[in-house]
């Protein structure tokens, strides 16, 4: 059973008042989320067609959830996430460098194993702004890094004000290190003790180059070859004492060009995706260069309102060993 009760665990505010501060986190969150990134809110699919290519593959082997459509004889499929689809809108509604829209993103992830901070339901703000060629650098994906830790920062000061028990976690500065950097500090750990062990230390960190290769062999962790550069990428995770775990809250990077397309594909060994509409279009140049990210919106307000598991946050499906420990230990699930 992949559940954990804290010692002493009891939840502060009860499922009337957190549903409450669910939407004063979110309402907050996102008004500042769109002033420091300078973005516009736009709506987006719940589902896309296979061929499309449209789809984020994740990890290349969690199944979508598929069905047919009645009409046209055609399937579609649950996304993972927009990550592509970003990329594509960004183009349709005519965005110019400097400009980004952000959007509600569900998903189902139906091979997800769930824990504390896992559920086969994910709900994100995911968000892509428009960048010329010459700003796929190090730098801008850093200063994005420290506008999206900027805006964790001051919602907490916000919460922490609102409800008092909350408190303060998240240091004020956020520490950039490779997951190369990790691999040969901790040559003996494996990626998730290396978060950690990082996360601990330092309180807030982003690990960048997710994807690539390190020196071991084995990349820190996987990425679908065909959105983020794996040069310019990475997870900003911090520290969560409530459950003594590194807790990433968001995923983001530079979006690939043609030439890290065409290199991600070949060393993932899928250079078919290279003729499904998304990824030609990318080829033939007729995509912005872009760079975005996901933020997890149950994750930021299990971390804010200090919960022991993301049940006490959303609905979702749990195990009935689940439900059972927690209703026990006096957590309620949603």
């Amino acid at each position: 059973m992949n559940f954990y009760v804290p010692e002493g665990y009891v939840p502060k505010i009860d499922l009337r008042e957190t549903q409450i501060a669910i939407k004063i986190i979110k309402d907050f969150f996102q008004r500042e989320l769109t002033r420091q990134l300078h973005l516009t809110r736009v709506s987006a699919p719940l589902f896309v067609t296979p061929e499309s290519g449209l789809n984020d593959n994740l990890n290349g082997v969690e199944r979508p959830v598929a069905f047919d459509l009645k009409e046209g004889n055609r399937s579609a499929e649950i996304v993972h996430s927009l990550a592509k689809w970003k990329r594509y809108a960004l183009k349709q509604y005519g965005f110019l460098p400097g400009e980004g829209l952000y959007t509600d993103m569900n998903a189902i992830r139906r091979d997800e194993d769930t824990d504390n901070i896992h559920s086969i339901y994910v709900d994100q703000w995911d968000w892509e702004k428009v960048i010329r060629k010459e700003e796929r650098t190090r730098k801008t994906l850093e200063d994005a890094v420290r506008a999206v830790y900027k805006t964790l920062k001051i919602t907490e000061d916000y919460m922490a004000y609102e409800y008092e028990y909350i408190g303060h976690v998240l240091p004020d500065q956020i520490v950039f290190v490779t997951a190369q950097e990790l691999e040969d500090r901790y040559p003996a750990l494996t990626p998730r003790e290396r978060e950690y062990k990082a996360a601990r230390e330092y309180g807030a960190i982003f690990i960048e180059q997710i994807g690539k290769k390190l020196a071991s062999g084995k990349p820190h962790d996987g990425r679908a070859p065909d959105y983020d550069d794996w040069e310019l990428n990475g997870d900003i995770i911090v520290y969560y004492p409530v459950l003594d775990i590194a807790l990433e809250l968001s995923s983001m990077g530079i979006r690939v060009d043609e030439d890290s397309l065409r290199h991600q594909l070949a060393e993932a060994g899928c250079e078919e995706r290279a003729e499904l509409a998304f990824q030609k279009a990318l080829l033939n140049g007729e995509l912005p260069y872009t760079i975005g990210g996901g933020i997890g919106q149950s994750r930021i307000c299990m971390f804010f309102l200090r919960k022991a598991h993301i049940g006490e946050i959303q609905a979702s499906i749990w195990p009935a060993d689940v439900m059972e420990a927690a209703g026990k230990a006096g957590i309620p699930l949603l």
